[in-house]
């Protein structure tokens, strides 16, 4: 379990937590968006920084998109597609998240 359904808000902060990816522990973090789950890793495509510019803030000031608070590309939230910035093109490892019976679980990465 990530954490509880209702510790995410609909374009709120978001939970980090740590995911295994290829043999070692890698951050990643989850959002609400239009009252969905949505998780990846939390890894700038363009160089793999960190995304969020405190702990938990991912959202842009639209809070519409992902921002990297180091380069500024800006990722969409459904999808993690990069829309703007140094990523050219490249989107965020996403996860694939199961919300039920009032819990988030990270159940492995999308292209997995």
């Amino acid at each position: 379990m990530i954490c509880a359904s209702d510790a995410l808000e609909e374009k709120g902060r978001g939970v980090r937590f740590s995911i295994d990816y290829h043999g070692h522990s890698a951050p990643a973090f989850v959002v609400r968006f239009e009252g969905a789950v949505h998780g990846y890793l939390n890894r700038c495509s363009h160089v793999p920084m960190e995304l969020d510019w405190t702990e938990g803030e991912f959202f842009d000031s639209t809070r519409r998109d992902l921002l990297c608070s180091t380069h500024g590309a800006a990722y969409e939230t459904t999808t993690g597609r990069c829309v703007w910035g140094p990523c050219r093109n490249t989107p965020l490892v996403k996860l694939n998240l199961a919300e039920r019976e009032g819990a988030v679980y990270c159940e492995g990465l999308q292209d997995e």
